[in-house]
């Protein structure tokens, strides 16, 4: 099993549960050691090769055609594309507060930790 494939399978199954994805994906960076990012670098890796995404077409409308309703249909995609945008920074704006949350609420613990291993060392 690739790490891909368990990081997926781990995600998932904490999803399934009822946590939140961003906080699927902390969870799994927490265990697996490794940034978040890579976390869901991994995840997406995994849905591209498995076939459950599916890649965007890159067909273009034919030519010929009512030049007013070509234009109007670009113009209408414009406005669906504006609109996933916005949804887009929401999910950013998301789960970087839940970032920020979990790196805030974790920093005592962590310093406390290395500062444990700054007096080991100068003992």
């Amino acid at each position: 099993m690739t790490k891909a494939q368990e990081v997926y399978d781990r995600v998932e199954a904490l999803v399934a549960s009822g946590v939140r994805k961003a906080d699927a994906f902390r969870q799994v960076a927490d265990e697996f050691g490794q940034p978040f990012n890579s976390m869901r670098g991994a995840y997406y890796a995994h849905t591209r090769t498995s076939g459950q995404s599916t890649p965007r077409s890159r067909k273009r409308e034919a030519a010929n055609g009512d030049p007013i309703e070509q234009a109007t249909s670009v113009l209408t995609r414009a406005v669906e594309s504006i609109d996933a945008e916005v949804a887009a920074a929401k999910t950013r704006v998301d789960e970087a507060k839940t970032e920020y949350e979990h790196l805030r609420d974790t920093a005592a613990e962590r310093k406390a930790n290395i500062q444990v291993k700054i007096d080991a060392l100068k003992a």
